[in-house]
C-alpha cells in the first residue's frame, strides 16, 4: 500500500476522532516516536488532550481527598482527578499500561465520559495493549516508517456543523447486517466493533457534508475499525461458498430501491477491504498480541512479588508500624483528616490527632526473575535415539532465553545419578560449552533427575526466582533413587518426585523424545501438572518450537 493511501486513511481517522472522540471509541496510534507520530499529534493539539502516564496512580486518575484543604477547614474536601478534569486523554506507552488502569479507562469510555488516544510503541509481538483498552478503541492507525511530508495539512472539521449532520445521518437498510457479517468472516466475536464501524461510516458521511452513507464510507470505515481486529483467515473457496438464495418471484412487484437506501457493499467486499488495508507483518504482530493477551504474564518476568521496599507502588493498606512495614505518611494523614474536628472536640487539644487505625503501610510490587530449568536425559537409550536433537533444541532455546533475559540452568541425568552442569546463569557461552560437552550412556535415573530439579527449583525460589521445568526424556526409567537397576521401583520413585515438582513449579513441559510415545511418561506429566508432548519424528527445530511455549508462560 502506498504512503499516499495510508496517509489518506490517517486523515480520515484524525478527522473522525476530532468530530466526536467519545462516540468513535478513541484512537489507537501504533508508531514509535518519530516525525510522523509527532505530526499527527500536532494536528490533534487543538482538542486539548491531557497526557497520561501508564504508571499514574488511581488517586491521580480519580481524585481523592485534598489533604491541605481538609486539615484547614476541618471537613473532607475532595479534589478532582484527571478523568473529571479532562474530556480527552493521551496515554503514552499504552502497551505498558497496567490492566487496572486500562479497566478504569474502559469504564470511563463506556460511560461516555472520556476520549482516549493510545500511543502504542510496541517493538515486538510480546508487547501489546491491554485487552480492556484495545477492545474499546475504535480507530486504528499505523504510522511507522512513513515520511512526515506525506500527511500535509489536515484541517479539523467544524465540530458544530459536522455533529449536527452526524446526528441526522443513518445507515442504509441492511448495511449493519453486512458489517456484522464481515466482522464474523474476519473472526471478530465482539458486537462493539461493528457498532463502531457504523458510527465511523456515519461520521465520514457527515464530514463530507452528506446525510446518507455511501459504499465508499462503509469501506473506509471497515479499514479503520475492523481490519486490525480480524484474524485474517483465508478467504473461502468457491466450493465451500453457500449457494445463492433462490430468486424472489415478487421482485418485479417492488419499486426500484434508490441508491441511498441500498444495503451498501456486500460483506465479501468489506472483508477484502479489511484484508488489503494493513501490511501482513503488522497483521501477524497484532494477531500475536491478541493471542498473548490470553496467556500469563509478559515475556521476561516471573511472578509478581509483594514488597515493602522496592518495585512498582501499590495503593497503601491499613497496617501496623514495624521493622518490616514502612509508613505511608501522606495516606495516613488522608485517613485521619476527616476525623480531626470530632477528635478535637472529644479529646485533648492537639494540632493533629492520630490513632492506630489511621496508619497506612506502603506496598510495592516487583517481578521476580524467571528461571528455566532444562533436565536432559543423557542415558544410553536417549543417546541412541534423540540426544543430538535434544541438544539442538536447547541450543535454539538458549538464544531466545538470552534475548528475554531469562536465567537458564542445565541438569543432566544418566547412569546412577544426576549432575548440575550449569547453575542459574544468563551466560550463553557457558551454557553452550557445557551442553556440547554433555556425554551420553548408562541407565536412566529419571527420579534422580527430577529430584535434582526439585532441589534446584526450591533453592532458586528462596532466592526470588520463578522456576519452570522443561524435561526432555524418552521415559524409560530403570534406575531407582538408591542407584539400583529396578524398573518397577524406578517408576514409583519418579511418580513420587513428580508430585513434589507439581507443588513447587507446576505448569512445566515434558517432551517425550523417544521414537514412540510412552504412556507412562504422559501419566507422569499429568502428576506434574505439566504439558506433555510426544515428538517421535521431530528434529531440533520442531523440538525448539514445542518447548518455546513454556518460555512465554
Amino acid at each position: 500500500m502506498s504512503d499516499a493511501a495510508q496517509w489518506g486513511r490517517a486523515r480520515d481517522a484524525l478527522r473522525l476522532f476530532a468530530l466526536d472522540p467519545k462516540a468513535m471509541g478513541g484512537l489507537w496510534i501504533r508508531a514509535r516516536p518519530g516525525p510522523a507520530r509527532d505530526h499527527a499529534l500536532r494536528i490533534l493539539e487543538p482538542l486539548g488532550a491531557r497526557r497520561l502516564s501508564p504508571s499514574m496512580s488511581d488517586e491521580a486518575l480519580d481524585g481523592g481527598l485534598d489533604l491541605a484543604a481538609t486539615l484547614a477547614t476541618g471537613r473532607p474536601v475532595r479534589r478532582s482527578g484527571l478523568i473529571d478534569a479532562a474530556d480527552i486523554v493521551c496515554l503514552t506507552m499504552a502497551e505498558r499500561a497496567a490492566p487496572a488502569l486500562a479497566a478504569r479507562l474502559g469504564q470511563a469510555m463506556d460511560a461516555g465520559e472520556l476520549g482516549v488516544i493510545a500511543l502504542d510503541e510496541s517493538a515486538g509481538d510480546d508487547e501489546h495493549l491491554p485487552a480492556a483498552l484495545g477492545e474499546r478503541l475504535g480507530l486504528f492507525l499505523n504510522l511507522d516508517d512513513l515520511p512526515r511530508g506525506a500527511l500535509g495539512a489536515v484541517p479539523l472539521p467544524d465540530r458544530t456543523r459536522a455533529r449536527s449532520l452526524y446526528c441526522r445521518v443513518t445507515l442504509p437498510d441492511g448495511a449493519f447486517r453486512n458489517i456484522v457479517a464481515a466482522a464474523v468472516a474476519l473472526g471478530i466475536d465482539s458486537l462493539r466493533a461493528p457498532m463502531l464501524t457504523g458510527r465511523a461510516a456515519r461520521g465520514l458521511a457527515a464530514l463530507d457534508g452528506r446525510l446518507h452513507v455511501e459504499e465508499s464510507d462503509l469501506i473506509r470505515a471497515v479499514e479503520l475499525t475492523l481490519a486490525h481486529r480480524g484474524v485474517m483467515t483465508d478467504a473461502p473457496s468457491d466450493e465451500t461458498a453457500p449457494p445463492p438464495p433462490p430468486p424472489d418471484d415478487r421482485s418485479d412487484e417492488r419499486p426500484d430501491t434508490p441508491p441511498e437506501a441500498s444495503e451498501g457493499p456486500p460483506p465479501e467486499l468489506l472483508v477484502e477491504a479489511a484484508r488489503a488495508s494493513l501490511p501482513p507483518d503488522l497483521l501477524s504482530a497484532l494477531v500475536a498480541g491478541r493471542v498473548a493477551r490470553t496467556q500469563r504474564a509478559a515475556q521476561g518476568s516471573g511472578a509478581a512479588i509483594r514488597s515493602n521496599r522496592r518495585g512498582r507502588p501499590l495503593p497503601a493498606r491499613p497496617g501496623q508500624i514495624s521493622d518490616a512495614a514502612r509508613l505511608d505518611v501522606a495516606a495516613t494523614l488522608r485517613a485521619a483528616a476527616p476525623w480531626q474536628k470530632l477528635r478535637r472536640e472529644s479529646g485533648p487539644a492537639r494540632l493533629l490527632h492520630l490513632r492506630s487505625e489511621d496508619f497506612r503501610i506502603r506496598r510495592f510490587e516487583q517481578k521476580s526473575d524467571r528461571l528455566l530449568i532444562f533436565a536432559v536425559d543423557a542415558s544410553g537409550s536417549q543417546a541412541m535415539a534423540r540426544l543430538a536433537e535434544a541438544k539442538g533444541a536447547i541450543e535454539l532455546l538458549l538464544s531466545q532465553a538470552y534475548a528475554r533475559r531469562d536465567h537458564v540452568a542445565l541438569i543432566a541425568f544418566r547412569g546412577a545419578g544426576a549432575e548440575l552442569l550449569l547453575p542459574p546463569t544468563r551466560s550463553l557461552v557457558q551454557t553452550r560449552k557445557r551442553l556440547a560437552a554433555l556425554p551420553g550412556g548408562g541407565g536412566t535415573p529419571l527420579a534422580t533427575g527430577l529430584l535434582a530439579a526439585v532441589d534446584l527449583a526450591r533453592h532458586a525460589g528462596g532466592r526470588g526466582f520463578t522456576p519452570s521445568l522443561a524435561l526432555l526424556t524418552d521415559g524409560r526409567a530403570n534406575i531407582d533413587l538408591e542407584g539400583h537397576a529396578d524398573r518397577m521401583q524406578a517408576g514409583d520413585d519418579a511418580r513420587r518426585i513428580a508430585a513434589e515438582v507439581q507443588a513447587i513449579c507446576p505448569g512445566g513441559l515434558v517432551v517425550d523424545t523417544g521414537r514412540r510415545a510412552t504412556p507412562d511418561l504422559a501419566a507422569l506429566a499429568g502428576i506434574m501438572s505439566a504439558r506433555y508432548l510426544a515428538l517421535p519424528r521431530a528434529d531440533a527445530s520442531r523440538l525448539g518450537q514445542a518447548v518455546a511455549p513454556i518460555m512465554a508462560s
